[in-house]
């Protein structure tokens, strides 16, 4: 086993002797580096001939983390804990407090810089990131957890969502059982991220998932996050830390103004302080346009809706003004709503941040999640949160009819969906229009009655023209019989003629049937073609076929059934 993958692998035993690391601090850093166990081809020579299952590393990669600087921050790390426990052995408590005080800081700039090259890879990766980091920001203080770390994540969490809200890159959202499901588009980058539901913590009473681990992929993330927040808001012209843009004279009284600050900063609603304020605002830039190919032109039009759909999708409630009532999850919809121009409030004794009262009449819609609100005002519209969800996916604003309070709500249906996916049943929101549907049913039977009967009068037409043709030819030929006898150039011209004549051509009908059974003949054919080895791959991947074609059926009998039984009662 000296050459061949017996020599490219060691095993997790022999990289913890050969770094000289404790199981914990090998898996730390190994996430920190980003490397993981292999999988070898053949497991038994990587082994070295030992049967049993062993975690494998890459021997390149163990001699990669040797030369790793943060291996002796680890090691001091562990010095440092034995110096503590002997002078708590020796009853030294004042030189135990003391190291115990000691800051201790692990700098992990170089291995941002290693592993995001460029800021473009770290926006590629920044999914994970937020998704972790949103998730601990909702955390209180936890074991094995460090206790700033959650309010870290917390604070990173709000200056990526006003970068967003600032350069208006918000493109789909949608409610799931997991939480809200964002996605931004930042560079040219898509970005997709979830944000957890408001719910009471629980503690575990069984230890099921290691907060350890969790805690050190945070450790990373705040690095590269805080570094990314760093570059857009600098590219935005924004200042960094964030700031408001103003105070209320009240506010000049009290003492603590950077609790005022990033409170009002968490309420998502205020502009935030520019760099420069001389800056001109660019307007938006039109395309050009150029002469170019048939295929080339097309795509270059495609292009061009699609830019001005998200122009406009940018702008999407602006004019709007939306109270928001006490029961309604603030956050999420403050995001939304300020990243399409909408302005937002809700009560001031709710949070802070709040820019209108409920009792202000140029309030145009009031979100509302309960089936009755005692005092109403005729002047705006009190529509259930799922309204502003569908009308950023439809990139446009939906009619409130269907989204009244106490109403019946349309399914929410999933942005996030690959349309040219044949194998799954991907609702639609035509599906549930029942009405519509039953009208375009009676449209296409129309439709197809008319193709049917102008068909018929096609065939007659030509039925008649073919008899036409054979009377002429009949008389032509009696012609020709006659004008045989009389010289030799007239056989000559009517050859001629018989050359030079055109007939009906007649329509040849195909046969559906056969043309069906060819088609199955072809495929066996190219079945038999398929290499043995490959064959039950090949078997496996057509039966999963069959079977995503069995449900995609079967839910769609199911649609149609649930359509029809809401039409009779329409009806009734």
């Amino acid at each position: 086993f000296t050459s061949g993958e017996g020599s490219q692998y060691w095993t997790r035993a022999t990289a913890l002797r050969k770094l000289q690391l404790s199981l914990k601090d090998f898996r730390r850093l190994c996430i920190l580096k980003g490397i993981y166990p292999r999988e070898p081809r053949n497991r038994k020579k990587a082994q070295k001939g030992s049967t049993g299952i062993k975690i494998l590393y890459n021997k390149k990669d163990i001699q990669f983390l040797m030369h790793e600087p943060i291996i002796w921050k680890f090691r001091e790390s562990k010095v440092l804990g034995r110096r503590i426990g002997r002078a708590k052995a020796m009853r030294n408590f004042g030189l135990a407090k003391k190291l115990m005080y000691t800051p201790f800081h692990i700098n992990l700039d170089h291995i941002i810089k290693e592993r995001y090259p460029t800021f473009m890879d770290a926006l590629r990766d920044l999914d994970d990131c937020l998704t972790l980091c949103t998730l601990f920001s909702t955390f209180p203080s936890l074991k094995h957890v460090p206790r700033d770390q959650m309010n870290l994540c917390r604070r990173l969490i709000l200056e990526f969502m006003q970068v967003v809200i600032a350069a208006k890159a918000l493109r789909k959202v949608f409610i799931s059982i997991k939480g809200y499901y964002f996605q931004a588009e930042l560079k040219g980058q898509l970005i997709t991220w979830i944000m957890p539901h408001r719910f009471g913590f629980e503690p575990q009473s069984k230890e099921e998932v290691d907060f350890r681990i969790m805690s050190t992929f945070v450790q990373l993330y705040i690095v590269l996050l805080g570094f990314v927040n760093f570059r857009l808001y600098h590219q935005l012209n924004l200042h960094y830390p964030p700031k408001i843009r103003y105070f209320e004279e009240s506010d000049k009284e009290l003492v603590d103004k950077g609790a005022l600050e990033s409170e009002r900063i968490a309420a998502l609603n205020l502009p935030l302080l520019q760099i420069r304020n001389n800056v001109e605002q660019t307007e938006e830039v039109e395309v050009d346009t150029f002469n170019m190919e048939t295929d080339e032109k097309t795509l270059i039009d495609e292009e061009y809706s699609e830019i001005n759909k998200l122009n406009k999708l940018k702008t999407l409630f602006k004019g709007t003004k939306i109270f928001l009532n006490r029961e309604v999850p603030r956050e999420p919809l403050v995001f939304i709503l300020r990243c399409f121009g909408g302005e937002v409030s809700w009560s001031k004794t709710l949070f802070v941040g709040a820019t209108f009262d409920e009792s202000d009449e140029s309030i145009t819609h009031h979100i509302v999640d309960r089936p009755s609100v005692e005092k109403q005002y005729l002047s705006r519209y009190y529509v259930q949160p799922q309204w502003v969800f569908d009308s950023v996916n439809a990139r446009e604003l939906l009619p409130v009819e269907r989204y009244f309070m106490g109403c019946l709500l349309p399914p929410h249906l999933s942005p996030f969906v690959d349309d040219s996916d044949n194998q799954h049943y991907i609702p639609t929101s035509e599906d549930f229009n029942i009405q519509e549907n039953d009208n375009k049913l009676s449209e296409e039977n129309e439709t197809n009655d008319g193709i049917d009967n102008h068909n018929s009068n096609d065939e007659n037409d030509s039925e008649q023209e073919d008899e036409n043709s054979d009377e002429d030819n009949f008389s032509e030929n009696g012609n020709v019989s006659s004008s045989m006898e009389n010289s030799d150039e007239d056989n000559r011209r009517v050859e001629m003629k018989k050359k030079m004549g055109v007939t009906a051509g007649k329509v040849i009908r195909e046969d559906i049937e056969e043309i069906k059974k060819e088609k199955i003949q072809e495929f066996k054919l190219r079945e038999r073609m398929v290499e043995k080895k490959y064959r039950a791959l090949y078997r496996s991947m057509r039966k999963g076929q069959a079977l995503r074609r069995r449900d995609m059926t079967v839910l769609k009998k199911k649609r149609e059934l649930l359509n029809k039984k809401l039409l009779v009662k329409a009806n009734k």
